[in-house]
């Protein structure tokens, strides 16, 4: 303003000065506003240090000497830290009076342009620029993730590629071969070169090396194992930006692990990693994975289809069969079942059937022409026609296409009446993605009055499919209150939901093929690392694994204890079969001290909660018993009624165990009424043997048999005498 107190007196050269003047007002005005968000993001990030270091010092230890090394490296590691090596009143940490520092300021020891000078223009995230050979590794490195994404079968050769970008020193390729070598994907397994690699990038302050890191001391993978380093490491990768050190703090504060329980910072990571996974995802919703639990495969439940099937499915289509034509095309289309994700298999067969007239095989044509990708181009033209010959047929895949297609203006005019129209017959045909997209144009008010409630409705039928982006604007919804009770816990779940469903969900398939495979290690290391985002079905997995002994990287007891761990986290988010194993460990003292009431607690709830007729069946023993619970018959009996009635499994083990059951209880009676005769002994002998072992049903029954001799040698009682009324 002191510049330009004497404005120049010719208006043209007065109206050019002002303009020159609000040029330079706006530029310093965008620069200001960078400096607060980039002062505000700092300090947000010096109070979540803040707090993970309280958090850190909390953690209970075994002796003040290992607080004391866990208080150091948290030091050590924050030292290094890029965001933190800034100097600037930001980071002062002193005790000064607020009088010095007006002093200070006065005298311009602390200033703006101090703050200014420590700060850089935040308002545009800026890729660095590479180097023409970064660039070439850079090339190299994304074609192999495409190759890897689309789970080809050539897994060794992509890696190879990672790896030559690695070698060059593009970081994302460095990040991405140390997890092969912990994976032991395409490489043979080495947890020290992926460690060695991690802490070197680490060092760098490369937030996805911090993940990497904290993985290790969060699982005992080659180093010792410290929930205190973890943390740090999560927190630390999760301020850069890593989804994997977020969605693992996050679940950290949902389930309460290591740190106390806290629904707001949960839903705050969570959204973060549901937004990357939101913006990535399809309106088909990407890739099918399946999720295999190794607990019921060795129950004798389903697992991947086998390859003796595919090819008999395969022969079918070959001959001519549209149903394993359809069903082939929609394996390669989503690449579910162990079967590799191919479009161009996927629109071979879906060709075939759509020749002989088939409605599903036209709509996904349609589909497969409107998204284009994987050498086929999108062209609007084509998928209007499977469409529309698809929904002629009435089928909803192909009237949802046709109501996009008016919705988006893609080869027809733009018409919402008309998209209205078909999503509402395909979302009456229960149909997800007419449902998804009904639930977008009444969030939104598009052809429709807005109504959150209408939107609300729509959303939550989709998602009981499991649809991401269902999930996703329903989580906003519950975060928000839109049309609904504001919920955090609900909104948490479902942004839970939205995160295990991102691209690294596809790892279950790979920890189930190297399982199947036979190399225990790799499955098991894949289904630690998808353990520690949250994943349930891969703790339970991993825990399997460490059960059965099947993997030599925690050797004798040591994997008791990690696996109890698992079977805990997997109960907690309502596994029936990893809450029967928690009643088990406790039973057996396995990983744990005996505890006979802790594990009838984790049965009675695997059985009134989770219906589980196994815990149902050991709590009728254990009250039959007498084993940490007060021995009652007739409860014993009502559990083994109950398990039977519950799964046909149940039924034979609940047959026997009722039979025996009822012979204990003849077997008291009887010794209690011929007390006086000379086979008291022999009876009393077969009812203590029944309470000892299982194997005692012949003896049982010969007692049973020479009582019931005596009983028919002795004379018959005495009437009763007559009531007096």
């Amino acid at each position: 303003m002191a510049e330009d107190d004497d404005p120049p007196e010719d208006s043209e050269a007065k109206a050019k000065a002002t303009m020159e003047y609000l040029t330079r007002l706006r530029q310093d005005l965008v620069y200001l506003q960078n400096a607060a968000d980039a002062m505000k993001d700092k300090v947000e990030k010096d109070e979540e240090i803040a707090d993970t270091l309280k958090e850190l010092l909390k953690i209970p230890t075994k002796n003040s000497d290992e607080k004391l090394d866990e208080m150091k490296y948290v030091l050590k590691v924050i030292k290094k830290h890029p965001f933190l090596t800034q100097t600037g009143p930001m980071l002062d940490t002193g005790t000064r009076s607020s009088k010095d520092q007006d002093t200070e300021y006065q005298k311009g020891e602390t200033g703006y342009d101090d703050i200014f000078s420590t700060i850089q223009d935040l308002s545009v995230e800026k890729e660095p620029e590479l180097t023409p050979e970064l660039k070439e590794a850079k090339e190299l490195f994304d074609a192999a993730m495409q190759k890897l994404e689309r789970r080809s079968a050539d897994v060794r050769g992509a890696v190879q590629q990672v790896q030559r970008a690695a070698e060059r020193g593009y970081a994302p390729a460095k990040v991405q071969l140390a997890w092969s070598y912990i994976f032991g994907e395409g490489l043979d397994l080495d947890i020290d070169k992926g460690k060695e690699i991690f802490e070197e990038l680490a060092n760098e302050g490369n937030a996805d090396a911090h993940a990497g890191v904290g993985f290790l001391y969060a699982t005992g993978l080659g180093v010792g194992v410290s929930q205190a380093r973890a943390l740090l490491h999560y927190t630390l990768g999760a301020l850069g930006g890593s989804d994997f050190a977020q969605m693992a703090l996050a679940y950290r504060h949902w389930a309460a692990v290591t740190v106390p329980a806290s629904c707001p910072k949960a839903m705050q990571l969570y959204m973060k990693v549901a937004a990357k996974v939101a913006g990535k995802v399809s309106l088909s919703g990407g890739p099918a994975v399946q999720r295999a639990r190794l607990l019921d495969e060795a129950e004798g439940g389903g697992g991947a289809l086998d390859t003796d099937l595919i090819e008999y499915y395969q022969l079918l289509a070959d001959k001519g069969d549209v149903q394993a034509q359809v069903g082939l095309g929609q394996l390669h289309f989503q690449g579910g079942r162990g079967v590799t994700l191919d479009v161009r298999k996927a629109q071979h067969y879906f060709q075939q059937a759509a020749n002989a007239g088939n409605a599903v095989a036209n709509a996904f044509l349609g589909k497969i022409y409107l998204e284009g990708g994987d050498g086929v181009k999108a062209d609007n033209e084509t998928a209007l026609r499977y469409f529309r010959k698809a929904a002629e047929l009435n089928n909803p895949v192909g009237q949802s296409g046709l109501g996009l297609m008016y919705l988006q203006g893609r080869g027809v005019p733009r018409d919402t009446t008309a998209a209205l129209k078909y999503f509402t017959m395909a979302a009456n045909q229960g149909w997800v993605e007419g449902q998804l997209h009904l639930g977008f144009m009444y969030f939104g008010g598009i052809g429709v009055r807005r109504d959150f409630k209408q939107a609300n409705k729509y959303f939550s039928l989709a998602s009981q499919s499991g649809h991401v982006l269902a999930l996703y604007h329903l989580a906003q919804m519950h975060a928000q209150g839109l049309g609904v009770l504001r919920s955090c816990t609900t909104a948490v779940e479902l942004l839970k939901n939205v995160c295990e469903r991102g691209a690294w969900s596809a790892r279950l398939m790979s920890a189930h093929g190297a399982w199947r495979a036979r190399n225990s290690p790799a499955a098991l290391t894949q289904y630690l690392a998808l353990a520690e985002r949250g994943l349930e079905v891969a703790q339970s997995n991993a825990a399997f694994i460490l059960d059965i002994g099947e993997s030599a990287l925690f050797p004798g007891e040591q994997r008791y204890r990690r696996a109890l761990q698992l079977w805990g986290r997997a109960a907690a988010q309502g596994c029936a079969g990893a809450r029967l194993k928690l009643g088990d460990y406790h039973y057996y003292g396995l990983g744990t001290p005996l505890d006979l009431e802790a594990a009838a607690y984790h049965y009675r709830i695997a059985s009134e909660q989770l219906h589980s007729a196994q815990a149902t069946f050991n709590l009728g023993y254990m009250h039959e018993r007498g084993l940490g619970l007060a021995r009652d018959p007739h409860l014993a009996k009502r559990c083994y009624d109950l398990a039977a009635d519950s799964s046909p499994d149940a039924r034979l083990p609940a047959a026997l165990a009722l039979a025996r059951l009822h012979a204990a209880a003849a077997i008291d009676h009887i010794a209690h009424t011929v007390m006086e005769s000379p086979l008291a002994w022999l009876l009393l002998s077969a009812e203590s043997s029944l309470q000892t072992s299982w194997d005692v049903y012949l003896i049982a029954a010969l007692a049973a048999a020479l009582a019931l001799v005596v009983l028919l040698r002795r004379p018959p009682a005495a009437p009763p005498a007559p009531a007096n009324h």
